[in-house]
């Protein structure tokens, strides 16, 4: 079990995390939840001895990180997965982390087959992937087996199948009895994986609680009906039956309305004593998202905005600069336009000859010289209209570019089980 009281972390005049306190309890996934610069991060870090906290204190089974006695085999962690030596291979940097801490070798092939990275097991790890990276930080957090684990953000730049299999795995670990804290930002995942949440923001404590229960808490359920689209007048009269009945009625974009406070059973009691016809009546439950923005839309520090593209408008709005001969602009009293090349004027507005065939029709070049002909430029064939030649015969062929080695793939084989 994971314990924090009163942690508190100050870097200068900057209070990352304050009077933090909460427990992560075995045999349960618990999700870590926060806006960016929470101080979801500098916590973890806590956990596992890499900072000190100013006050307060963090204990895993009871004691500090830094006291615990060979502490790979009893805790796991993934918080940067590319905190790899890039000229290693995935099982040289594997076995060096289980030479230090007694595990014997043949675990580093085990959970190298648990993340599917056996094939490419011999390969320097720079030359990874984002997903493979990830694959490797997870299995360097399972080598010792350990009985409490923390995972930061661990299915970052995996695909679908990757994470279908962390989820899994995250489940079947906490099912076997461990610890298991997972910090992510990704709300589908954290409601179909987490049992469990805790949620700071700005360093403070938000929410200890079951997903089930958080949702419920900073939500509300509601109902959405939908009435003829080819008889907006029955939308507004349903609108004024519920509303004087008791409920919240608030029109979505799409037609339908949104009814809070009132059941399912007793709408569709008032709009058939209405005579409303209705399309849709459906209940909508909050999810996880909707909770979380609602329960931190005060502690956001990144906040974006619309593009409005002003200052772009206001650039390709701007005045073309003045002077003669620029396309607009109206030459200077006593400006005499100089012929150009070929004896065709060079003052604006007059007809471009690279714009103009042989015979007065449009040119065929975007601008480029007519074909042959009298009216040519040079009187020369344009280069441009006329087909290049290919090779001759019984010259080289040209050389072709080697082939360069496809990059590896982030999956080169299914999971295998843990064997341990």
């Amino acid at each position: 079990m994971i314990e924090a009281v009163g942690l508190t972390k100050r870097y200068g005049a900057k209070t990352a995390v304050h009077n933090l306190s909460f427990q992560v309890r075995p045999g349960t996934v618990t999700g870590f939840l926060g806006p960016n610069g929470s101080g979801k991060s500098t916590t973890m870090r806590m956990i596992l001895g890499l900072d000190t906290p100013t006050s307060g204190r963090v204990t895993i089974g009871g004691i500090p990180f830094r006291k615990v006695p060979n502490a790979p085999r009893h805790v796991g962690a993934l918080l940067d997965a590319k905190a790899v030596h890039g000229g290693r291979s995935a099982r040289q940097h594997l076995l060096s982390l289980a030479q230090l801490s007694g595990i014997p070798a043949r675990r580093v092939d085990e959970v190298l087959g648990v993340v599917g990275l056996q094939e490419v097991a011999r390969k320097r790890s720079n030359g990874f992937s984002l997903g493979m990276g990830q694959r490797l930080g997870i299995a360097a957090a399972l080598l010792g087996d350990p009985q409490v684990l923390l995972f930061d953000e661990p299915v970052n730049g995996l695909d679908p199948e990757g994470i279908l299999w962390v989820r899994n795995l995250m489940k079947q670990l906490a099912a076997e009895g461990r610890t298991v804290f997972v910090s992510s930002h990704l709300m589908s995942e954290m409601a179909l994986t987490a049992e469990h949440l805790i949620v700071i923001g700005r360093g403070q404590l938000l929410a200890d609680m079951p997903v089930k229960d958080f949702i419920s808490a900073n939500s509300a359920d509601f109902a959405r009906v939908r009435t003829p689209d080819t008889e907006p007048e029955l939308r507004e009269k349903l609108g004024s039956v519920l509303g004087e009945a008791g409920a919240q009625v608030v029109a979505e974009p799409d037609g339908a309305l949104r009814v809070t406070g009132l059941p399912l059973p007793r709408i569709s009691d008032l709009a058939h004593g209405a005579d409303i016809r209705l399309w849709e009546l459906s209940p909508h439950q909050a999810s996880l998202e909707e909770a979380y923005m609602q329960l931190t839309q005060g502690v956001v520090d990144y906040r974006s905005t619309t593009d409005q593209r002003a200052g772009l408008q206001q650039q390709v709005a701007a005045p073309a600069p003045q002077g003669p001969g620029m396309p607009g602009q109206q030459p200077p009293q006593g400006y005499a336009p100089q012929p150009g090349p070929y004896g065709q004027p060079a003052h604006p507005g007059q007809p471009n000859p690279y714009a103009q065939a042989p015979g007065g029709a449009p040119g065929q070049g975007y601008g480029y010289p007519p074909a042959a002909g009298p009216g040519a430029p040079y009187g020369q064939p344009n280069p441009y209209a006329q087909p290049q030649p290919g090779p001759q015969a019984g010259a080289p062929a040209p050389m072709q570019p080697a082939a360069q080695p496809a990059a590896p793939a982030d999956i080169s084989k299914p999971h295998t089980e843990d064997a341990r």
